[in-house]
């Protein structure tokens, strides 16, 4: 009999001007995921920390419990709180992080990995509308403002707000199989992947009124995948051109027609894979892709791994 894997510790660092919503993700999102994981919530000196609302919190841990976390997320703080170097204490806290932890921000804690230095030779993104000063603070450092989130290695940076919720199912995603990331979602009342990116939330000119949607279109499409869909075949559903349904459909989702239809087909097989033992050909045909070479490639350039190995991986995690 396998033994029981032991819960991983995450640590949840707050800092002075933390926002409230993004403070409480980790434990309600992590905390939904069948005991998997164990959430705890510390400060930079074990004292209260002021949000950014009308109250302060008082944290259970104080630093020391960071040198114990399989996982330390660093939580959104106000604007005006970044800064390009750290502040003493929040160095000294993140130096106590083992080097093999896994580092998570959501929205401006990419802010606090800059500075203290955790990002360098890395990829990143955070709040779109922060993107400018980022890049002024850290010129270095690639920055992917176009995303709800990016996993570099061990390091992992979301964008504003509720794109923690992204990044965190991902996590669970990733551990444990898209079945429990989808369970916990559903308990969450949030979707269970998001598609597109950043470019959807940005400010842009109010639609037409009256204006045609993409989204029945991309509902019937998910019930398609497996069919040779084209963008003919796409705008010709939603009764639009081919020019006006391309932009419309990346304006809605950000991301051309073509690309959200590769990563939903990989996403399928990668459900298909950890819930099953069909074979990779016949996986590849049921989720639209034309060869299991084809999905091979796909599934590699989105998660690095080959079909056999994200199998194995999942499947022994569930046993």
């Amino acid at each position: 009999m396998i033994p029981a894997r032991r819960p991983e510790r995450v640590v949840v660092l707050a800092l002075d001007g933390v926002y409230p919503f993004e403070l409480g993700m980790p434990s309600r999102i992590l905390g939904a995921a069948d005991g998997r994981y164990e959430v705890l919530t510390c400060s930079v000196d074990g004292g209260p920390v002021r949000t950014d609302a009308d109250f302060t919190v008082t944290p259970e841990h104080g630093p020391e419990i960071l040198a114990s976390a399989d996982t330390v997320v660093v939580t959104a703080v106000a604007p005006a709180r970044v800064t390009a170097e750290p502040s003493p204490e929040v160095a000294a806290a993140l130096a106590l992080v083992r080097p093999d932890a896994r580092l998570v921000s959501i929205c401006t804690g990419a802010f606090v990995l800059a500075a203290a230095g955790l990002l360098d030779g890395r990829r990143a993104t955070t709040h779109w509308h922060l993107a400018d000063l980022f890049r002024g603070m850290f010129p270095h450092i690639p920055l992917d403002p176009d995303v709800l989130f990016v996993a570099d290695g061990r390091v992992l940076t979301s964008a504003g707000a509720a794109s923690g919720v992204d990044v965190l199912l991902h996590l669970i995603r990733e551990d444990h199989g898209s079945e429990l990331a989808n369970r916990v979602a559903r308990r969450c009342v949030v979707p269970p992947f998001r598609d597109g990116g950043q470019a959807q939330y940005i400010e842009q000119p109010v639609p037409v009124r009256g204006a045609a949607s993409t989204a029945a279109t991309r509902a019937w499409a998910l019930d398609h995948l497996g069919e040779p869909l084209t963008l003919a075949g796409l705008a010709a559903h939603a009764q639009m051109s081919l020019r006006t349904f391309a932009r419309r459909f990346t304006d809605e989702v950000g991301v051309s027609p073509g690309r959200w239809l590769t990563q939903q087909r990989v996403a399928r097989a990668r459900h298909l894979l950890e819930t099953g033992d069909l074979p990779v050909d016949q996986i590849a045909g049921l989720v639209g892709f034309a060869t299991g070479a084809s999905l091979r490639q796909h599934l590699h350039a989105s998660i690095g791994v080959s079909p056999q190995a994200y199998r194995r991986t999942f499947q022994a995690a569930t046993g």
